[in-house]
């Protein structure tokens, strides 16, 4: 299996697909989260930040931009160990969000608000795979409804 991190969509045929309605939602998308070690502005600013640092501060305003288009931050912690398995080197943080479907996500990422919190998300990321998710039918009803989500 051959993994690629990447900042942004690089392969037309991924971005084709990103505008398809998808599955019936919501949909949890998995980011696996890999850390420049120190942050790089596009805009060339200096800054003394670290890239996780960077990618916080997009982090929060994210958490803030979710629910506008009816998604919410489920998770996120840091990666400490891999027990099973191999791989060349670990991701640093895993984070999942929940969007009620795939074009809420697409008009999110669309949206000013949060292209202009992204500056701090290419600054901080080295790369990421982000796993889109739905939940098993038999597990739907019951989970969305801890989580206060309607189903």
């Amino acid at each position: 299996m051959q993994v690629v991190n990447e900042v942004f969509p690089t392969d037309p045929a991924v971005v084709q697909e990103l505008m398809k309605p998808g599955p019936d939602g919501p949909i949890f998308m998995v980011n696996l989260l890999k850390f420049k070690e120190k942050a790089e502005y596009e805009d060339g600013r200096a800054t003394d930040l670290s890239g996780r640092d960077a990618y916080m501060i997009y982090g929060r305003a994210v958490t803030d931009i979710l629910p506008k288009f009816g998604g919410k931050a489920i998770f996120a912690a840091d990666v400490t160990f891999l027990s099973l398995g191999k791989a060349e080197e670990l991701w640093d943080e895993v984070a999942i969000a929940m969007y009620p479907k795939r074009a809420d996500m697409v008009r999110m990422s669309m949206s000013a608000e949060w292209q202009a919190a992204a500056v701090h998300r290419t600054a901080g990321l080295k790369g990421q795979l982000n796993i889109e998710t739905v939940l098993q039918e038999s597990m739907k009803a019951a989970l969305l409804s801890q989580m206060g989500i309607k189903a």
